[in-house]
């Protein structure tokens, strides 16, 4: 089984419809959540098993004479997973400090004897991408890639949102746009290694099938204290059952974290 960038996008390709729920396109607030010298590191487990390793990092960076933030993710196996599957993703981002909008992106997989690597950039301008694999492709206004969706989650205002409402993203990946819809399910308080947590409750609305039983099998847990960082990640997979992946590390976050009484 392949470990990839916060693996659950792997198992999010094939997204659901949703009903008559509101739909929020929410714009970013001014970041107060998160600073460059952030870095989190997260565990891979499939059941009882320790299958990888995810760190993402955050700097500051300069891209076309723009200040930006640079966002590099790594995930790779360990232990028996890494001497059978062999796996080390790379992702990389540079998206602007006050929009959230990426400039550019890296993918450099290696799974097994398989690799690939691609660069994108996207010319806000006239709403198009230009890959090295595969040209210049027309995209929806304000498209975020992989690392700079889960920066962008971390700037939405929920006080504003409603359990129950929807938030919608575009996302490019793997030369191909994926439109997401993230069901904003109420609070909550995970219990970590780093001790109890308050959250925020995200669900990603999945189509039953293949790997998901219901559309509810997938959740991410964001902290709910002026980092929002994602804390934890689950999945309820047909064959395998949960892969979870969990943060047993944060360093330099812009704010301390929120622990229940």
């Amino acid at each position: 089984m392949s470990v990839r960038l916060f693996i659950l996008f792997s198992l999010l390709l094939k997204v659901s419809n949703v009903g008559a729920q509101e739909i929020f396109t929410p714009p970013v607030k001014p970041n107060t959540a998160f600073k460059a010298g952030e870095v989190l590191t997260y565990q891979i487990r499939y059941g009882f098993i320790v299958g990888g390793t995810t760190t993402l990092s955050l700097s500051d960076d300069v891209y076309h004479n723009k200040h930006v933030f640079h966002a590099y993710a790594i995930g790779q196996t360990t232990g028996m997973a890494e001497k059978i599957y062999g796996v080390k993703d790379i992702y990389e981002s540079w998206f602007d400090k006050e929009t959230n909008l990426p400039y550019k992106q890296i993918r450099n997989i290696k799974e097994g004897r398989y690799t690939k690597y691609n660069e994108v950039t996207y010319n806000r301008e006239n709403n198009t991408v230009h890959s090295k694999l595969s040209g210049i492709h027309s995209v929806p206004e304000k498209i975020l890639d992989l690392a700079s969706t889960f920066y962008y989650l971390r700037r939405i205002d929920y006080s504003k949102l409603k359990q129950g409402d929807v938030i919608f993203v575009n996302m490019y990946f793997a030369d191909e746009i994926f439109p997401f819809h993230l069901r904003y399910a109420g609070k909550d308080v995970i219990r970590t290694k780093l001790g109890k947590i308050n959250c925020l409750k995200i669900s990603p609305v999945v189509e039953p099938g293949r790997m998901f039983k219901t559309r509810d099998d997938l959740t991410i847990w964001f902290s709910d204290d002026g980092n929002y960082l994602p804390v934890l990640v689950r999945m309820d997979i047909r064959i395998v059952g949960a892969v979870v992946l969990k943060l047993v590390k944060y360093e330099n976050t812009l704010n301390s974290m929120s622990l229940p009484d």
